[in-house]
């Protein structure tokens, strides 16, 4: 008798000894290629043994590819996703049944030979050349491991697949090299646990642990007999042998892995007739993968986790290397995500604006102080039913991150920037300025940080009403949302300051394109996303500091590891006074401005108002001493929709303004996110006033929620004879958010 190990199998040597003794004799078939005849044997032979001392020595088994996890701040479940549907287990929790069906069935002498089965080898032989064809193969449940681990490795590439599937010599020795190693190395008990694990059972599930999750919702350690000898009749032909579409076939097929286990006596024949006559009741668990299962609406927020991993470079240097972590899975990802903020955002994307509404909804939500994003949602529901009107475009970020090609333009809300500057600068709350409610400044008058004027020509603007005439100062500009204020204030403080501090507060214009030195930048121009302006403004609400959105807590791999994951970066934008300053002001907006339908009566509050040309985006973005919210509304699909004379939400509008729509819409996600008991206020300062309006009767017809619409536009080159070229029509992107900066913003 050979000497055997404790495992059960022989030696390395021996292992080897015996595959080049037996290979002049068996040939394609040793090598587990069951042919119809001897004829080409020994030239089989020949390669075999002539590339076996060639193959590498140690196996490399790749990772098993798992489900990974998404949860909330609190723990609670998002969504599942993976590439394999698998969940690895130790042996011990595994069924014996289950161990014994699969060893009967696939390899019935595992626990006598080695790496190779001779006498299996020959019966195949034997089997083959009395058929004429292939009748038998003879493949050791470890080579079948290894060829799992070669198909495993090639994942979902075709070409890889093929090669590792492929039924050649070349790779069948190279299969039984590498099943030699694995025998001396892990020995039967290890082997069977990752055979188990890595074996397709068909409907999607990987290993022996999802399967049976998938057709009898239990764990693999509570499979009865039964139950395990259908699971291992399916590893055959998981197709073929499907209970979920074939009942009939899937019972003959368990009950020959039951009669096998009474002949191999691992169960006893009145055993294996009682289990014969069970029928197979299955309790199937649908498949659940992806954000598209997100729970609570948050598929938007889901994927956008998805995307920072396949983005940010602390995941990986390369795209390659960055997808392959998202494919290995077996991650538990512990997001920022806020269950309540998540639920508020829900309710007020969808409160106003319905679905299949010709514009959407998008409410994003922001910790100032930590840059974590608390809530995405959208009023079209994540999924790829266009006829359900759902979407997978997230209306919250840019086009890298699954979102718009560029943002949309902000209209009036950038003004608080253009404040802060002002203030920066040495300018006061108190500067005003009287004009006509129709303004034209020269365009050399604005500078660029590369000190060159911004272009030749005058710079036409108007307020969006007549009325909108006299004296102001930038608490009442700021109310009323004045165009014609903010655009001689730019002018005093200096478009490049006026840049330079939007691209500190996290304004910033998506696909690596510089924000463009335009002064219609001051009244909302340029495009910036949903999440942009909410850091922007939580950067206010954090007195002058500035924090980088994060959405990813921490990240825990199937071994326990710790991964790196990206951390907000904070930087001072501007002073605590100037911060200060501007809540200050902004808190008019929401009290007795353009944002009065938005207010909140509970707690300190600001916010601003932004209406774009035409009325194409409508804006509003606000924020407490601990939570920024920006909401956007407007067209997200083709060609921008004016929304003039619309309905949305059933409720007819002559005209979408940011005060009447996103804010009514930014108050029901403000409060429903925030807890009633923790009432932060703002820092007090003194703010000073200058001149009012010189008759404030002038706006009385103006409704509580309108804003200022743009009122011009850049006049782009000017050629002799007066003829003006609009920017966009020389270098400007024609499509939706790419308007570059001829129209300039609205408010």
């Amino acid at each position: 008798m050979p000497k055997k190990r404790s495992g059960g199998g022989l030696t390395g040597t021996q292992q080897a000894a015996k595959f080049l003794g037996v290979s002049v004799l068996s040939g394609a078939v040793l090598a587990g290629i069951a042919l119809p005849a001897a004829g080409a044997l020994g030239l089989a032979a020949k390669g075999t043994v002539e590339g076996f001392d060639e193959i590498p020595s140690n196996l490399k088994t790749p990772p098993l590819s798992q489900r990974t996890t998404i949860l909330d701040s609190e723990g609670g479940h998002i969504a599942t996703v993976y590439s394999r549907d698998r969940k690895v287990v130790p042996i011990e929790k595994i069924s014996p049944y289950m161990q014994k069906a699969i060893v009967a069935i696939e390899d019935s002498r595992f626990y006598e030979h080695g790496a190779i089965d001779l006498k299996g080898v020959l019966r195949a032989i034997n089997r083959n050349a009395q058929s004429g064809g292939v009748a038998q193969g003879a493949s050791t449940l470890t080579q079948q491991y290894v060829k799992n681990v070669f198909v495993e490795e090639a994942g979902d590439d075709p070409e890889k697949v093929a090669q590792a599937t492929q039924q050649t010599l070349g790779r069948k020795v190279r299969e039984l090299k590498f099943a030699i190693q694995v025998e001396e190395e892990l020995g039967k008990k290890k082997i069977l646990e990752n055979y188990l694990n890595i074996t397709f059972f068909g409907q999607q599930a990987y290993g022996i642990e999802a399967a049976s999750q998938r057709y009898f919702s239990k764990h693999a350690a509570d499979l009865t007999l039964p139950e395990a000898a259908m699971m291992a009749g399916l590893v055959q032909s998981p197709s073929r042998f499907d209970p979920v579409n074939d009942l009939q076939e899937a019972t003959k097929r368990r009950n020959i892995v039951l009669q096998r286990m009474a002949d191999v006596k691992d169960v006893s024949q009145a055993e294996a007739d009682q289990a014969k006559a069970t029928p197979i009741k299955l309790k199937v668990k649908s498949p659940k993968n992806g954000c598209i299962t997100a729970v609570d609406g948050a598929g938007f927020f889901c994927d956008y986790v998805r995307k920072t991993i396949l983005n940010d470079p602390v995941f990986g240097k390369t795209a390659e290397e960055r997808q392959k972590l998202w494919n290995l899975g077996g991650l538990t990802i512990r997001t920022t995500l806020d269950p309540r903020a998540q639920a508020a955002a829900n309710e007020a994307a969808v409160a106003k604006v319905d679905k299949d509404d010709p514009v959407a909804a998008s409410v994003v939500q922001v910790q100032p102080g930590s840059g974590k994003i608390l809530s995405m949602g959208q009023s079209r529901p994540y999924g790829l039913d266009q006829k359900l009107h759902q979407t997978t475009l997230n209306l919250a970020v840019g086009k890298r991150m699954g979102g718009t090609t560029y943002g949309f333009q902000v209209g009036s809300t950038f003004k608080p920037i253009t404040a802060a500057a002002a203030l920066e600068k040495g300018l006061s709350p108190a500067q005003s300025f009287t004009t006509p409610w129709k303004i034209s400044l020269p365009m050399s008058s604005y500078n660029t940080c590369a000190g060159g004027p911004s272009g030749g020509g005058n710079w036409d603007l108007q307020n969006e009403m007549e009325s909108e005439a006299g004296s102001w100062d930038m608490t009442s500009a700021l109310g009323k949302s004045i165009n014609t204020y903010f655009a001689q204030l730019e002018q005093m403080t200096g478009l490049c300051e006026t840049v330079t501090m939007a691209q500190k507060m996290g304004y910033e214009r998506e696909l690596g394109k510089k924000l463009k030195e335009l002064p219609s930048i001051t009244l909302g121009g340029q495009e910036a996303t949903p999440l942009d302006m909410a850091s922007v403004y939580a950067t206010f609400a954090n007195r002058g500091t500035y924090c980088t959105p994060v959405v990813i807590e921490s990240i825990t791999t199937a071994t326990g590891e710790k991964l790196k994951v990206p951390q907000t970066e904070c930087s001072r934008a501007m002073s605590e006074r100037t911060a200060d300053s501007v809540n200050q002001m902004l808190k008019g907006v929401v009290e007795d401005g353009t944002g009065t339908k938005a207010g909140l009566s509970d707690r300190d509050n600001a916010g601003k108002t932004g209406t774009t040309n035409d009325r194409k985006d409508a804006w509003f973005v606000g924020y407490t001493p601990n939570l920024a919210t920006a909401v956007w509304v407007g067209d997200d699909v083709g060609e921008k929709k004016s929304m003039y004379d619309i309905t949305i939400g059933g409720q007819y509008y002559d005209k979408v303004c940011g005060g009447c729509l996103p804010g009514p819409i930014w108050r029901i996600a403000m409060t429903g996110a925030l807890n009633a008991g923790e009432t932060p206020s703002f820092v007090p300062i003194n703010v000073p006033r200058g001149a009012q309006p010189a008759d404030k009767d002038k706006d009385k017809n103006k409704r509580p929620g309108d804003d200022n619409k743009p009122g011009g536009r850049d006049p782009g080159t000017t050629l002799p004879g007066g003829i003006t070229i609009p920017p966009d029509l020389i270098g400007g992107t024609n499509g939706r958010g790419g308007r570059g900066g001829g129209g300039g913003g609205g408010h």
